[in-house]
C-alpha cells in the first residue's frame, strides 16, 4: 500500500513512497486518480521504476498519449510515446506541456532513469498559486482577457488538417475534418493558422483561476515578447511579463531526482521547467504527455479531439 505525504511549506507537490518492498505497478489506479485530483502533482518516490515500469505506469493514469514534435528528443519507446527530454544544458522557464498548442495534454509525466550529479533539477510551480500572487494590475489586465497563437504552416501540415497542400480560401474557412485551428490567409499570400485560450484559466480539477501557457518560455528561453498576443492581437506587455516571471520564481520549488522517480503532474495547473545541466550525459529523463482515463475535457477543446481518439502524432515541422 501507497503512503502519500501531502504538500508543504516549500514543496507544492505530494510525495508518494512504498509501505514495503512493493513496485508501483502495484498501487491503485483509484488512489492515484484521487491523488491527483486533489494535489495535481505527485513525485513517486522508492519504487524503483524503470522504463518498463514508467511505461505501465503511465498507461494506467492515461488513455491516450501525444508526441511532443520539437526536434532533438530522443525515442525511447516509440511504440507507447515515450521520449527523453529536451536537449541541451541550458535552464527553462516555467511552462506546461505544449501549451503552445490546442492538443495541451492533461498530464505530464517524468522518470527518473539516471539522475545527474549536480544541476538539472526540474522545477515546478502550482499555477492556481502563481495567479494569486501575481501583482494586481496584472492579474486585472489578464482577466478577461485571451491569448492568442498566430504560427505559420508547412505543407504536411496542410495535408494533415486541410487534406491538400494548396487549399482554396474556401477550405481554409471551412476544414474538412475537426480541426482545433482557424487557417487564414495573410495579404502577402501565405497562409497562417491560429487558436486562442484564456489567458487566466480553470483547471481541470481546480476551481482556479491558473496562470498556464506558454508566456514565459517563449519570452525568456526563446527571446520572444510578440507570442502568444493578446487577443486585440497586441504583445503582452513586457513589464507584466517581468511581473509574472518574479512571482513565478518566488514560488518555484525544485525535484532534485533519484533514479527510479516518477513525477506525475496536472499539466492543466502546474507549469514545470528545469535548472542547468552541468553534464547532459548524467541524466536521462523519460517524458510521457497524455489524456486521463479519468478527463473531465475543458469546453474550450474541440468535439472529438483526435487525441482523445487514440495516440496523436503531429505533423513534425520542417527542420
Amino acid at each position: 500500500m501507497a503512503v502519500i505525504n501531502p504538500p508543504a511549506p516549500g514543496r507544492p507537490y505530494a510525495v508518494v513512497t512504498p509501505s514495503g518492498c512493493e513496485g508501483i505497478g502495484a498501487i491503485d489506479p483509484a488512489f492515484v486518480e484521487e491523488a491527483y485530483k486533489t494535489h495535481g502533482a505527485l513525485l513517486l518516490r522508492g519504487f524503483g521504476a524503470d522504463l518498463d515500469a514508467f511505461r505501465t505506469f503511465a498507461r494506467t493514469v492515461c488513455a491516450t498519449a501525444v508526441i511532443n514534435e520539437t526536434p532533438g528528443r530522443a525515442v525511447l519507446d516509440a511504440v507507447h510515446a515515450i521520449q527523453g527530454v529536451d536537449g541541451g544544458t541550458q535552464p527553462f522557464a516555467l511552462h506546461p506541456e505544449l501549451a503552445r498548442e490546442p492538443w495541451k495534454p492533461d498530464a505530464a509525466l517524468f522518470g527518473c532513469l539516471s539522475p545527474p550529479g549536480t544541476g538539472g533539477e526540474t522545477t515546478l510551480c502550482d499555477g492556481i498559486a502563481l495567479a494569486d500572487a501575481l501583482p494586481e494590475p496584472v492579474r486585472k489586465g489578464l482577466a478577461d482577457r485571451r491569448l492568442v497563437y498566430v504560427m505559420g504552416v508547412w505543407p504536411e501540415l496542410l495535408r494533415f488538417w486541410l487534406g491538400t497542400e494548396t487549399p482554396g480560401d474556401a477550405l481554409l474557412a471551412s476544414p474538412p475534418r475537426p480541426c482545433p485551428y482557424r487557417f487564414f490567409r495573410m495579404p502577402d499570400g501565405r497562409i497562417a493558422r491560429e487558436f486562442s485560450r484564456p489567458a487566466l484559466h480553470r483547471p481541470m480539477f481546480s476551481a482556479g483561476p491558473a496562470f498556464g501557457n506558454f508566456l514565459l518560455f517563449a519570452r525568456f528561453n526563446n527571446g520572444r515578447g510578440n507570442f502568444p498576443l493578446l487577443d486585440d492581437l497586441t504583445p503582452v506587455p513586457e513589464a507584466w511579463l517581468q511581473a509574472i516571471h518574479a512571482a513565478g520564481e518566488a514560488l518555484t520549488a525544485e525535484v532534485r531526482w533519484q533514479a527510479g522517480d516518477v513525477l506525475l503532474l496536472d499539466n492543466t495547473r502546474f507549469l514545470h521547467g528545469r535548472r542547468a545541466i552541468t553534464d547532459a550525459a548524467e541524466r536521462t529523463i523519460a517524458t510521457f504527455f497524455g489524456y486521463l482515463r479519468f478527463a473531465v475535457p475543458d469546453a474550450e477543446e474541440m468535439p472529438d479531439a483526435p487525441w482523445r481518439q487514440g495516440d496523436f502524432r503531429p505533423p513534425l515541422p520542417p527542420v
